[in-house]
């Protein structure tokens, strides 16, 4: 063993037993004897300093005290009918009139009580969707049945009601203050082993680009989140709630565990859509009213751009908000609100969180000149009817495809419904059909398929997916 690998043993020996002075070793010398001073106040083996012994040892549970009575356990049932080819036969149902013709499938998650006066509790969307029904389980062991106010599938975020009677409630922080580094504490019901506290930090924010979810701006952390916390409350060490969970990332499914890539629904985007919910029971959305495009090194050349990133707009609908500021095609968004915009996708993004009447200051970049353009977000339709684009379309609604299957890559328009015996009946449209082309223009969304309709086609042929397969379907 080296003399300096001596000497560094002896200097951590010595400090994990406290009753030996620190000695030094080296150049072979005997360990010299500890002053006085160092022996005045080195404690006895096994006891701690009495500067440390003095004070209480630094712990989560005070705050967590407040925090875990106001988290809950949702359990949701829901009742899915069995597909038997034989159900309707006569001779069948009397051969076998005991046979089940549903299933009940039951789903675990959490939630956190935000208004004790109201019961109101906050919770994600896919946690309770498709229940017929859900009940919410206190930390002290009450089972109450919850009311459904309101979800949104787009961000993920749902609001339920149960009986205000004996409960606690987490106070909702400004999550725009967090800072990478900051230490957080995630309470939820991981796999229905009951409730469970993980700490960790912040990893990053404003983070998006996963696929198969909604409109995003997640908080990261590397506290565990696992199925069952989706719901949960992420908190800061002041006890109040900066994060819903909704997520983790895991290469090998999420049920293979968490390896520190959990991600939360920021409270601030909680707050509205919830108040959104509450008052309304949906979510109204905002719309920039423009299409765009990735810059590329060849366009960045002709744009003369400095670097070949952001939303180039290649399109401006008109009566939008993007054409009452004056945006052009060719303008390059590279900046919303002070955030960086580097491409058509952080642009829908940005868009899709923008609340109605809410205003937007774009920097962008024209013909080389740096520019900045306040816009206000005019309301998007979610819904509109075919008959008012072309009368081959009369009795069909498209609606826009929920955001989840567009970040996982999808296009066009999703059909909400068909009139019985409507025109649109006729000629073979169906609920779910997905509108990716009218003829061969491309459909990006539903701003892109009414903008298609401004001048009605002699001959209407829509291509669609249905399910797997996908074909054209002529319009009479």
């Amino acid at each position: 063993m080296s003399t300096p690998t001596k000497t560094l043993l002896a200097l951590v020996l010595a400090a994990a037993f406290g009753g030996f002075a620190a000695t030094a070793i080296r150049d072979g010398l005997q360990p010299a004897q500890a002053s006085p001073a160092v022996a005045a106040v080195t404690p006895a083996v096994g006891q701690l300093p009495a500067a440390v012994a003095s004070q209480p040892m630094p712990s989560l549970a005070p705050m967590l005290a407040r925090v875990t009575p106001a988290v809950v356990s949702v359990q949701t049932k829901s009742r899915v009918r069995i597909r038997n080819p034989f159900a309707n036969d006569p001779i069948f149902r009397r051969m076998f009139p005991n046979v089940p013709q549903e299933r009940i499938e039951q789903s675990l998650g959490s939630g956190v009580i935000v208004d004790a006066g109201r019961g109101l509790v906050l919770t994600n969307h896919h946690v309770i969707e498709g229940a017929d029904e859900v009940t919410v389980t206190l930390s002290d062991g009450r089972t109450l049945s919850a009311e459904f106010v309101g979800s949104d599938p787009d961000t993920d975020v749902a609001v339920m009601k149960i009986p205000a009677q004996d409960l606690h409630e987490i106070p909702l922080a400004d999550s725009g203050a967090l800072r990478v580094g900051d230490f957080v504490v995630a309470v939820g019901n991981p796999f229905g082993i009951g409730q469970t506290v993980t700490s960790g930090i912040v990893s990053a924010v404003g983070r998006s680009g996963l696929r198969g979810l909604g409109f995003q701006n997640f908080i990261q952390t590397d506290a565990s989140i696992n199925p069952g916390n989706s719901g949960g409350a992420l908190v800061n060490l002041d006890g109040q709630l900066v994060g819903i969970n909704t997520a983790s990332f895991n290469p090998r499914g999420s049920m293979a565990g968490n390896i520190g890539l959990g991600f939360a629904i920021p409270a601030n985007l909680a707050r509205n859509v919830m108040a959104q919910l509450i008052t309304t029971g949906e979510v109204r959305r905002g719309t920039l009213g423009l299409e765009s495009q990735q810059v590329n090194p060849r366009l960045a050349e002709a744009l003369k751009l400095d670097a070949a990133r952001g939303a180039v707009v290649t399109r401006v609908y008109d009566g939008s908000a993007a054409a009452a500021a004056g945006l052009q095609p060719g303008d390059v968004v590279v900046a919303a609100n002070g955030e960086r915009i580097d491409g058509p996708q952080d642009l829908h993004n940005f868009e899709g969180l923008q609340p109605v009447g809410g205003k937007v200051t774009l920097d962008i970049r024209r013909d080389g000149e740096a520019l900045q353009q306040v816009l206000e977000v005019r309301e998007q339709p979610r819904v509109f009817p075919g008959g008012q684009l072309d009368p081959r379309l009369t009795g069909a609604t498209f609606a826009e495809l929920p955001e989840a299957v567009r970040q996982s890559g999808a296009n066009g328009v999703v059909v909400e419904s068909v009139a019985r015996g409507s025109r649109a009946d006729r000629n073979g449209l169906r609920v779910g059909d997905r509108v990716v082309a009218t003829g061969n223009d491309p459909v990006e969304d539903l701003p892109d398929f009414r903008a298609g309709f401004t001048q009605s086609p002699a001959q209407l042929v829509l291509r669609i997916v249905r399910g797997n397969r996908q074909g054209v379907l002529p319009m009479q």
